[in-house]
């Protein structure tokens, strides 16, 4: 049996350092993480205009 990953990982292009949109393909949460060289990185989930996190409905 065959287990699907868990997350995934897409990443758009930007300048001077690179980000990362993370899908938790259980629940549809969708992360940011923002990685930049010399100054650190974090991650944080993305939420909508009402501060719910942001779902994508292809995982849900």
């Amino acid at each position: 049996m065959v287990k699907e990953k868990r997350f995934t990982v897409e990443s758009p292009k930007t300048k001077g350092g690179m980000v990362q949109i993370i899908t938790d393909t259980e629940t549809g949460v969708q992360y940011i993480l923002g990685m930049y060289p010399g100054m650190g990185s974090g991650m944080t989930v993305l939420v909508d205009k009402d501060g719910k996190p942001l779902i994508n409905k292809d995982y849900y």
